[in-house]
């Protein structure tokens, strides 16, 4: 396995949508949930290497470090690179509203915090948003105190709330996120679009400003 990942020495690390998604969908930290953190924060400024490893996974000894990069390369997770891709420079404000508007086929968006507060929005009015944070910030904490049953008795994986049509189609969803001691909650109309680029740039803008 050291040999195989030896390799890709010359390979940036870069976490993928479902990685990215992974990384902020619950407040429980994890070794593999902070592996991608750090990803996120410092893939793109040198390749991996065995000071790399060490530092993301938190493990002492490059094998331990070696079997959690590679546990996340077979689940999707995470991938190299040649060319690694820059991380934003701009202003949080000036960016999210063009981000989250992409990750809907509509281009409806909030973003919203868990005080009822939206960050931005796209494709919606004012006075709209604002209703739509404050059901938000309602939904996050309906989904906290009611945690233990929907992981633990129901075992259910999902952190998202949908309102769906009657063949099931989620009209607006809910995605709470969760970056250092900040939760916001991502409000998407129609068809949300969470696996592309401008996901990945989200989490990495989100972390960059509040992990």
């Amino acid at each position: 396995m050291a040999a195989e990942l030896t390799l890709t020495g010359k390979l940036y690390a870069q976490a993928t949508p479902a990685g990215s998604f992974y990384a902020i969908s619950s407040p429980n930290p994890d070794k593999h949930r902070q592996t991608l953190i750090n990803i996120l924060r410092h893939g793109e400024t040198r390749p991996m290497g065995t000071e790399e490893v060490l530092a993301w996974t938190g493990e002492e000894k490059l094998e331990e470090g070696l079997r959690v990069i590679l546990r996340l390369q077979r689940l999707g997770m995470l991938r190299g690179v040649e060319t690694p891709i820059p991380a934003v420079q701009d202003r949080l404000e000036d960016i999210l509203p063009g981000l989250i508007g992409n990750l809907s086929d509509k281009e409806k968006a909030i973003l919203a915090d868990d005080n009822g507060f939206y960050l931005a929005a796209s494709g919606y009015p004012h006075e709209a948003a604002e209703e739509l944070a404050g059901l938000a910030a309602d939904l996050l904490a309906l989904h906290n105190r009611h945690q233990r049953l929907l992981k633990n008795n129901l075992s259910l994986a999902s952190e998202s709330w949908a309102l769906v049509d009657p063949a099931g189609r989620a009209e607006l969803g809910f995605w709470p996120l969760y970056v250092g001691r900040q939760s916001f909650v991502l409000v998407i109309g129609e068809t949300p679009r969470l696996q592309n680029q401008e996901f990945v740039t989200l989490v990495q803008a989100l972390n960059n400003r509040y992990a």
